[in-house]
């Protein structure tokens, strides 16, 4: 990883590590102020790190890199499946299952066209190339979309996450299939498509059957040490991710698929691992894209910027769009709701780690291909990543942030209780405003716990009177959902939105 003249100590590599992720960290701050994409802060800080940068900490390892790159996507690819809301996203099932398989493909294709027009590639090449650069990024679409700065309207925000969370196996695919081709002469096209549903299918088939043994094992098993939990977790997706590879299968899927059907289920513990499984995908997220950032050598990317930005805006206004628009056709979308889902194709690491691939490979066109898709990823987020927020608006497509409210309380819905600790806004211009809770007519089974108003919480009393913009947390079981729902979130002529679970 290092220059081997160099006489480095222990103690200064951790040095070195510690103050990267505490850069990584204190970008994101830097993200939320001035409205730039934080993985765009961690690529930076990579390549400042590297050996043409101030840092000057020279690594070209490809193959490190590439093992570094997989182990954080697959805990940054399950958390993002962990904490989908299977409401939201059972709506946009099928949009998104094309959008990552048919969408992908049509990506690649027209991408690899372009790459075959602007760089002098061969087929296979401009294939290999527009594959690799095919997927949108989980990574980086959750870290925007997620932030303080976006709030679109149903159903873009839960479509465009599940889509990025599902459409690298099919990129994966693509690669690996492509660089096969270029590597076997036996091989043909043709050949791919039973890999494909052997690679899909073993993929997903593992992800739903080791989706149901943790859930299976979290409730069985009772660990002395509560810290231990996490632990547990993070074997069973490395398992996960494993048993698929061995049997044929896609990886990718088989950890997303898992992190998802774990999402709905329920389990011990779930909050913690929850939190735990958040921060450790903050943790890939960082040391992956530092990494990717420190692999790169700018003075190799300088010759290639202007095939490399054609190519980008290609890809974003050419590429990606005729994809959405193809795939969406069946659905009764809004033209400007297909637009902002065209736009919000962002590229990430995946791409990145997948342009290491070729290098392993041998192929011929390797360099030339890492160089350009770092630049493509680099220009994708920062074009399409700053813009997300004006275009939401000037598509109309925007709606008001939800304020954020940390409950002072911790709950964990169990077996053992029947209702779940779920937080209600109370809606401006709202029927119950200026009432108190006692006048609510409350279901008897659900109960009013805490008001959140300005920054601080009251203990809800019954004659606590309610203001447009407090936040009810309460107490609710399942079949008085909707009767408390109609209750606090009533107003005139029109609906708001719904709960949230603390």
């Amino acid at each position: 990883m290092f220059d081997a003249s160099w006489s480095i100590t222990i103690e200064q590599v951790l040095l070195a590590v510690s103050l990267l992720l505490l850069m990584g960290v204190f970008s994101s701050k830097v993200s939320d102020r001035f409205a730039i994409p934080v993985l765009l802060l961690f690529l930076a800080i990579g390549m400042l790190a590297g050996s043409e940068g101030p840092g000057k900490i020279y690594f070209d390892n490809a193959p490190l890199a590439k093992s570094i790159g997989i182990i954080a996507l697959i805990f940054i690819i399950f958390h993002g499946g962990l904490d989908t809301d299977w409401e939201e996203v059972r709506p946009v099932l099928w949009h998104a299952a094309l959008l990552s398989t048919i969408g992908v493909l049509l990506t690649a294709v027209i991408t690899g066209y372009f790459a075959m027009l602007i760089l002098k590639f061969s087929f296979l090449e401009g294939m290999l190339l527009g594959s690799i650069v095919s997927s949108t990024d989980a990574a980086a679409v959750f870290s925007i979309l997620r932030s303080r700065r976006i709030s679109l309207k149903q159903p873009l925000k839960p479509l465009l996450e599940l889509e990025s969370g599902s459409n690298d196996p099919m990129a994966v695919f693509l690669t690996t299939g492509l660089i096969g081709l270029m590597s076997a002469k036996e091989m043909s096209l043709v050949s791919l498509i039973p890999m494909f549903f052997l690679d899909m299918g073993v993929g997903a088939l593992v992800g739903l059957l080791m989706a149901r043994l943790i859930v299976y094992l979290l409730r069985r098993v009772e660990l002395e040490y509560e810290g231990l939990y996490p632990v547990v977790m993070i074997a069973l997706v490395l398992l996960t991710y494993v048993t698929a590879v061995f049997l044929k299968g896609n990886g990718i899927l088989a950890v997303y698929l898992a992190g998802l059907m774990l999402g709905r289920s329920r389990f011990p513990n779930k909050k913690t691992l929850l939190r735990f499984q958040g921060g450790l995908a903050w943790l890939m997220q960082i040391t992956m894209f530092v990494t990717l950032g420190m692999l790169v050598f700018p003075s190799h990317i300088i010759p290639l910027m202007g095939a490399g930005l054609l190519l980008t805006l290609l890809l974003m206004v050419v590429a990606r769009p005729v994809s959405v628009f193809l795939c969406l056709l069946p659905f009764k979308l809004s033209f400007r709701k297909k637009t902002m889902i065209a736009w919000v194709g962002l590229r990430g690491s995946v791409p990145i780690i997948l342009a290491t691939f070729p290098f392993m490979a041998g192929v011929p066109q390797a360099g030339t291909i890492f160089n350009v898709v770092f630049f493509v990823v680099f220009a994708s987020v920062l074009i399409q990543g700053t813009s997300i927020p004006v275009v939401s608006k000037w598509l109309k497509l925007d709606t008001p942030l939800r304020r954020r409210v940390v409950s002072p309380i911790e709950f964990e819905k169990t077996e053992a209780m029947e209702a779940d600790l779920l937080e209600f806004m109370v809606p401006y211009s709202g029927t119950v405003a200026g009432k108190k809770l006692y006048d609510l007519d409350f279901p008897k089974g659900s109960l009013a716990v805490l008001v959140g108003r300005n920054n601080k919480f009251i203990v809800a009393k019954g004659d606590t009177a309610l203001k447009e913009g407090d936040v009810v947390l309460a107490l609710v079981s399942p079949p008085d959902l909707e009767r408390v729902k109609a209750i606090l979130n009533a107003v005139e002529n029109k609906k708001t939105a719904g709960e949230k679970a603390v």
